[in-house]
């Protein structure tokens, strides 16, 4: 197996005009100007990537395309993100692709439960998201693995994790997300969600969206395209 590398050791081994490690991963963003070259530069990404065996996720846009380097089986960095991080530096150079390397970010959604185990099967179910673990700052939690967690499988959405809370606040919750789903799915999405142990807040709405809420009133509203006419 590679040998992991510290995100320190990788920031300083990659082109900082296009390269910027952003939590655990190598993240660049290019400027293509148009579709089309977009598409180009994302085919020679896919011929680089198959001589070395190493794919990288690309998010291709009408003027930027997107990539995120990371050694899945590795469970981190290593000199396979680096090396291919460099191929692509070559490749843009030669098309004359700017990078953007104040662009790269990404996001998670932080939830303060007192009960984790209580919320997070209603989280689980609402995203359609499954379980896992996210480095632990503080405060340890998930048998002191990290904190406890749910990841979209495809990728795209952002992380979720929990925070475990000593005691209530008086406040309204502080948690309220918008899930959108395919008009067909939300029926069987909702129900799951309140098979998780959430409950139905309103309905008044339904089909343009459904408002639910966790164990401790945390709400999510399941919403489609429908009945928004008018």
């Amino acid at each position: 197996m590679v040998e992991k590398l510290t995100d320190k050791a990788v920031q300083e081994a990659v082109d900082a005009r296009h390269w910027r490690v952003v939590l655990g991963a190598v993240r660049g963003s290019f400027r293509t100007g148009n579709f089309v070259r977009g598409v180009e530069f994302v085919r020679r990404i896919a011929d680089l990537a198959e001589a070395a065996g190493h794919h990288p996720d690309v998010d291709l846009r009408y003027f930027r395309v997107r990539i995120v380097l990371i050694t899945h089986d590795a469970g981190g960095l290593t000199s396979r993100d680096v090396n291919l991080a460099a191929q692509i530096t070559s490749l843009a150079d030669e098309l004359e692709i700017p990078g953007e390397p104040e662009r790269p970010a990404t996001l998670e959604i932080g939830i303060d439960a007192l009960d984790i185990a209580a919320v997070r099967p209603f989280w689980r179910a609402v995203l359609s998201y499954r379980d896992s673990t996210l480095p632990d700052d503080g405060g340890g939690s998930a048998s002191d693995g990290g904190a406890p967690a749910l990841i979209d499988p495809d990728g795209i959405g952002p992380a979720v994790w929990f925070q475990q809370m000593d005691e209530p606040r008086p406040q309204r919750n502080r948690v309220h997300l918008d899930v959108s789903v395919p008009h067909d799915v939300a029926p069987a999405r909702v129900s799951a969600a309140i098979a998780a142990g959430g409950h139905l807040v309103s309905d008044a709405r339904a089909p343009a969206f459904w408002v639910l809420a966790d164990a401790e009133g945390n709400e999510a509203c399941v919403c489609t395209w429908q009945a928004r006419e008018g």
